[in-house]
């Protein structure tokens, strides 16, 4: 899930990379949304957008900055 503020620039940045990577990821609005923002706070550790919560082999990881995003993205889904 990708935990967002809907005019975020880094955030539309994220957007951007999972459409044009035709990827489904549900996005969380942390900002008018009182459950994501503490679910980011409490679990994330920050409410700092964009994150990206990933879930894999039972563990969850929390990842921040924009780049960061894109860059797993495109590692995980570009067709090669």
């Amino acid at each position: 899930a990708l935990y967002q503020f809907y005019a975020c620039p880094f955030c539309t940045k994220v957007r951007n990379a999972i459409h044009r990577l035709n990827v489904t990821i549900t996005t969380r609005d942390a900002q008018n949304d009182a459950t994501h923002r503490s679910d980011l706070k409490e679990s994330g550790g920050k409410v700092s957008v964009p994150c990206l919560r990933i879930e894999e082999n039972g563990e969850v990881k929390w990842m921040y900055e924009s780049n960061d995003i894109i860059a797993y993205l495109n590692e995980r889904y570009a067709v090669t």
